[in-house]
Order: structure tokens, then C-alpha cells, then sequence
């Protein structure tokens, strides 16, 4: 089985059907930001990589599920801890997750995944578009953690992958939300409706910002344009440390949410209906066996998604 496994290289992996678990044929698979953290040794993940992506179950415990496209949630919980019992199933201590810590990825001509996992894919939505179904879910998240709406004034700091996301989320509230980011290329591919500015120009005293630079910098930059008593969300993972002080949080009463994995259902809703469209997002389609490469390609400044294609 063809897999791009972290180191990264390229190599043929035996592929084992988990017990009780569907195998999905991978149809398109993104790559992300953690992606790129991960292959720097960010959470010390060896394995498959990838967690972003579409397929077509091919054997499940319920039949029903065969031949349907899906996605899945990226964490596969316990169940039956204490945590899974609460229902914080995606902060279970024993979890494992696709592609990031203990659980190889999608980044595959195969996977597995628990059917608890899956969700159906719309008939009128595209693989082109299905395979943002996880970060647009993360992007959803916020709206789930944070008020944000008329009258609020939200800064998303970074127009990459995930902020292309979150601002097009965002946007949708009614709130007036402004990308921004170093170079001028990425916000020229925003949505309608979002503002962008460069860093220098950024707005401050701003109700919320969404931090999806991707940089260890992105959150002291976001202290200093949320206002006192506004909200700084965090979406960014990386390897390096931030080394923030967080004195300016205390005097200033900020609040900081940190925000992961999100509601599938809501985002797939949004892309059956039309009111997000990623696909122009997509800057390279390339087959599974180059993916070292796609890894490279997906790391130039001003590229935003590169998808991976087993069938080309």
C-alpha cells in the first residue's frame, strides 16, 4: 500500500483493517498546517500522516455504510472513561487521532476509522469540496465557543488555510471580520464580504481575533489588536514555543479560548447549501506517490491547499 508516512518518506506499509472499524478508500486528501508541523516534530507523531480528507467506504461493520462517500472526525475516543461519559469524547485521555498521535492517517490509498467517525457525504457537494470538511468543522467551532455577530468588530490574523476558513465562517454572522496577513497574495483569494489589511495595517481595539497564523508570533500579535475585555481564539499549533507573557491578559482582562475540532454536521450543511466554497482554494492537485513533494509545494509562502490524489 502506497502511504506517505512521516519522515518524511515515501514507502510501501502493509495495510491492517482495524477490528470492528471501516476501511475507506481515500478518494482526496489534504494538507494542513499541523501537516507541516509534524514532519518538523511537532507532538513526536511517527506514522501516516493526514486528517484531512473524502473517501468511499469499501467494508464496514454495517453494511449500509459501503460504497457511501464520507469524512470523518479525526479523534477516536475511549468511550467510556469519564471524559468520553461527559461527552468531551475529543479530549479523552487514551484517544487516539488520525494522522497525529497514535492512529496512522489518510495520507493513504486505505484507512480506518471507528463508524462513529463517519459522516455522509451530500450528494450535490464534491470530493474538490468535501475534503475541507474537517477544517471547516474546526472553523465552525468558533461559533460554538465564542459570540460573534452584528456589531462585532473580529480580526482573523493569518489568510492561510484555516483563516480562509474561519473568516468565511465568520463572515457569515454579521460581523464585520477582517483577514490579515504579511503578504498581500492569500488575501486577494478571500470571500465576500471579509475585509483584509496587511500586518502593519491591521485594526486594533478589536472585539475578537482569531489567531490561524501558523507562527509562533501570531499570539502576541493578537494581544496587541484585541481590545481589554475582548477575546483572542486560538487556532494555531506549532512546534515552537510562544514565549507570550501573559501579563497583558490579566491587566486588560482578555480572554483566550483555545479551539480544536469541530461540528461536521453544521459544516457539511454549509457546503451542501453553497454559502462556503473552498474548491478555488485549491492551488495543486497531485497524485499520492509525490507527496513529499506536495509536502514541499504546500509549504511555498503563498500557496494555500494541496490535495492528494491516489487515482491520478
Amino acid at each position: 500500500m502506497l502511504a506517505l508516512v512521516n519522515g518524511p518518506r515515501l514507502e510501501v506499509r502493509a495495510f491492517e483493517a482495524r477490528p470492528g472499524e471501516a476501511t475507506i478508500r481515500l478518494d482526496l486528501g489534504g494538507i494542513c498546517a499541523t501537516d507541516l508541523e509534524l514532519i518538523k516534530g511537532y507532538m513526536g507523531f511517527e506514522g501516516v500522516l493526514g486528517h484531512e480528507w473524502v473517501g468511499t467506504v469499501e467494508s464496514a461493520p454495517d453494511p449500509g455504510w459501503v460504497g457511501r462517500r464520507v469524512v470523518g472526525e479525526i479523534n477516536c475516543p475511549c468511550r467510556v472513561c469519564a471524559t468520553c461519559r461527559a461527552g468531551r469524547g475529543n479530549h479523552c485521555p487514551s484517544r487516539t487521532v488520525l494522522g497525529i498521535l497514535g492512529r496512522d492517517g489518510a495520507f493513504a490509498e486505505r484507512l480506518c476509522l471507528p463508524l462513529a467517525n463517519l459522516h455522509a457525504v451530500p450528494d450535490g457537494v464534491p470530493d474538490e469540496s468535501a475534503v475541507f470538511a474537517e477544517p471547516l468543522a474546526a472553523a465552525c467551532r468558533i461559533v460554538e465557543q465564542v459570540h460573534v455577530g452584528p456589531g462585532l468588530r473580529v480580526v482573523v490574523l493569518g489568510a492561510g488555510r484555516l483563516g480562509q476558513l474561519c473568516a468565511r465562517v465568520l463572515a457569515l454572522t454579521g460581523a464585520e471580520v477582517t483577514a490579515v496577513n504579511r503578504s498581500p497574495a492569500k488575501l486577494e483569494r478571500l470571500g465576500p464580504g471579509i475585509r483584509s489589511a496587511l500586518i502593519e495595517e491591521a485594526p486594533r481595539g478589536v472585539d475578537v481575533v482569531v489567531a490561524c497564523t501558523g507562527a509562533a508570533d501570531g499570539l502576541a500579535l493578537a494581544t496587541e489588536l484585541v481590545r481589554p475585555g475582548g477575546t483572542i481564539v486560538l487556532k494555531t499549533t506549532v512546534q515552537e514555543p510562544t514565549g507570550v507573557d501573559p501579563t497583558r491578559w490579566v491587566i486588560d482582562e482578555i480572554r483566550v479560548v483555545a479551539s480544536r475540532c469541530g461540528p461536521f454536521g453544521p459544516a457539511l450543511r454549509l457546503l451542501e447549501r453553497g454559502l462556503v466554497q473552498p474548491e478555488a482554494l485549491i492551488d495543486a492537485r497531485l497524485p499520492l506517490s509525490e507527496g513529499v513533494g506536495a509536502l514541499e509545494r504546500a509549504a511555498a509562502p503563498d500557496t494555500l491547499k494541496v490535495v492528494l490524489d491516489p487515482s491520478a
